[in-house]
């Protein structure tokens, strides 16, 4: 095994046992959401774009480290949104001891610049964020931050863990929070232990109702890391909490993890997209696992007002590639149903 390279000297003083780290990165980078310009209201809805499982270790790592880009196929997609956020579905740190897993996800710092340039954010509340453990959790708040890239779904505690990311857009604020609900829960933050959110439902319920009475949001936006792996369709568990969620007071649930993309539905209007499957992502071992959605959402204070899906296929070497020609689902405030686009286009039913 190679050895780890060295970070920065004000970084290097954080590798330590991870309790000196919780009080270190949180002095370096400090441990409040960021928070875009307030503009005035627009009437131009807002675009949000969502891509699903990144895992930046292995060849798409590999590819970064040589100066090439893994997400060049969507960056006029990213670079054409507002807000742009991917499930970050690795650990990114020098640091750590893989845990007692099957399968354990860790990038080497360099890949951030390359993920800064087409996003705002990630989340990090899944079942991989910790498979190097609490410290090197902790370094990765930290770089995150010093890369410029906001988080949701993780902290250095519990309550950090669990504090939406606010962002304004056009004088519109929107609450983005990320829960995982897929085992191991080691990786559930605690009251003095950095880790990620853990989807209990009561503890759902009271952050969405905070995010708008004590974060004063206009929409809240859960993302979710749920369901089993390789079913095509949601499970009444992802349904019972989506519909949880929305009366809570969620505008749109995104969701991922299975690995596929899975089914939509409206429940009292509001949008829930189970599952967008992979993004970047070599392990995959059957079709539907390298066929994902990147999702753009087109919100307004009401809520969403459309959303449609533009089809990444996966190669081999876990690099998305567009599909334009496929169809994927689609939908605009005032359809009776959800349909399909091919490449954004609305495709009418034969």
């Amino acid at each position: 095994m190679t050895q780890a390279p060295k970070l920065p000297a004000s970084a290097s003083t954080c590798i330590t046992p991870w309790l000196v780290v919780l009080a270190c990165w949180a002095s370096l980078w400090g441990a409040a959401p960021a928070l875009a310009e307030t503009a005035p209201l627009s009437d131009k809805p807002i675009r949000l774009v969502f891509a699903g499982d990144t895992l930046l270790d292995d060849a798409p790592g590999a590819l970064i480290a040589r100066g090439a880009d893994p997400f060049a196929e969507f960056a006029a997609v990213f670079a054409a949104a507002d807000i742009r956020i991917a499930n970050l579905e690795c650990v990114v740190a020098t640091v750590g001891s893989s845990g007692d897993k099957n399968f354990t996800f860790r990038a080497h710092p360099r890949v951030l610049p390359v993920l800064k340039t087409h996003f705002d954010a990630v989340a990090l509340a899944n079942n991989h964020s910790g498979d190097f453990g609490r410290e090197a959790f902790a370094q990765m708040l930290g770089l995150l931050r010093h890369a410029g890239l906001a988080q949701m779904g993780g902290g250095m505690n519990l309550r950090e863990a669990h504090t939406p990311w606010i962002v304004e857009r056009q004088g519109l604020r929107i609450a983005f929070l990320s829960y995982n609900e897929f085992m191991p829960r080691s990786f559930e933050a605690d009251h003095n232990a950095p880790g990620v959110a853990w989807s209990e439902d009561e503890q759902v319920v009271d952050d969405i109702r905070k995010a708008r009475q004590v974060h004063r949001a206009d929409l809240v936006i859960p993302i979710m890391h749920w369901g089993w792996e390789n079913e095509l369709v949601a499970n009444v568990r992802q349904r019972q909490l989506a519909r949880l969620m929305v009366e809570a007071g969620a505008d749109a649930v995104i969701g991922g993890h299975p690995h596929v993309t899975q089914d939509i539905e409206h429940i009292e209007g509001k949008p829930v997209i189970y599952s967008v499957g992979n993004f970047v992502m070599k392990e995959t071992d059957n079709a539907n696992q390298r066929r994902g959605w990147v999702l753009r959402l087109d919100l307004d204070k009401q809520g969403v007002r459309g959303f449609d899906t533009l089809v990444a296929q996966i190669r081999m070497d876990g690099v998305p590639e567009r599909d334009d020609r496929a169809a994927s689902p689609c939908w605009q405030r005032g359809d009776q149903a959800v349909g399909q686009c091919v490449a954004g286009q609305r495709v009418q039913p034969r």
